[in-house]
């Protein structure tokens, strides 16, 4: 005669304790906030932002990179300024490309209370991802500045130039025991700017003793870096590039390495 009283605790139980879990489940989605602000770039046909952004879906574009968080439970977001209230609110930072006044007649520069604030934010647990450029392409002033706080900085070049279709000119082979490059024996980097590094700053992948994308663990976040904007769409499949490449996989691969890092970061997020 007991059985149905008991049927009827677990079921009281299961009711109160199943939306707490779902709950927890919400608030643990990592979420990744693609920057619009340092580059804002603005379509001269159709006056609308492009250039290295999630809903770009051209060649210019990061569509392609944003499914690849987005299959694997992330959120993907666009963000403007950064501030604590903004910062807050997400788990991974990127940062691409900041604009010169070629591309954009007002940038809106890395200024010091923005990188006071990103500072701190990644030393509070938050994932910073910076996809530079090179020389001609990219303001390295003020970006520098944030690089410093991570022992790191941009150097004004252009590495890996090529010419016309001639991909092999921009092919990395010699690829290091790292999880980026988990299962990954060659990948393609175009014009691309080498980075200085020190302190707690290390690299991971080095070539003729330039450093072309380097890590720190930061107070209880990361960094990652790398002086192009290198897995937009142009260059993350084989639409134009030999099949030889595998910057899907290595995309791939920093997805989940940055997320990895991100995981720290859960329940912290506030509203």
């Amino acid at each position: 005669m007991e059985k149905p009283k008991v049927l009827i605790m677990n079921f009281l139980f299961i009711s109160l304790i199943l939306p707490v879990f779902l709950v927890q489940d919400l608030f643990s989605q990592p979420v990744v906030g693609l920057d619009n602000w340092y580059n804002h770039e603005t379509n001269a046909k159709t006056g609308k932002p492009y250039h290295y952004l999630w809903t770009d879906t051209e060649f210019s574009g990061y569509s392609r990179w944003g499914e690849i968080f987005t299959g694997r439970g992330a959120k993907i977001t666009t963000i403007g300024r950064p501030d604590a209230g903004v910062l807050n609110k997400i788990n991974i930072y990127i940062i691409v490309d900041p604009d010169t006044t070629t591309e954009n007649p007002s940038p809106n520069y890395l200024m010091p209370e923005d990188i006071t604030c990103i500072k701190s934010w990644v030393e509070d647990g938050g994932v910073l991802a910076i996809l530079a450029n090179d020389g001609p392409n990219c303001e390295f002033t003020h970006l520098n500045e944030l690089m410093k706080q991570f022992s790191m900085t941009f150097n004004h070049v252009t590495l890996h130039p090529v010419t016309g279709n001639n991909f092999e000119m921009g092919a990395s082979t010699d690829l290091p025991d790292h999880p980026l490059f988990r299962g990954v024996t060659k990948i393609y980097i175009k014009e691309v700017s080498d980075i200085n590094i020190s302190g707690n700053a290390k690299a991971i992948l080095t070539e003729k003793g330039k450093v072309l994308m380097a890590e720190n663990r930061y107070g209880k976040g990361y960094v990652f870096a790398i002086g192009d904007p290198w897995i937009y769409n142009e260059y993350i499949d084989h639409d134009r590039l030999p099949e030889s490449f595998e910057n899907r996989k290595a995309a791939e691969n920093l997805t989940e390495l940055l997320l990895s890092y991100a995981k720290k970061r859960h329940g912290a997020i506030k509203d």
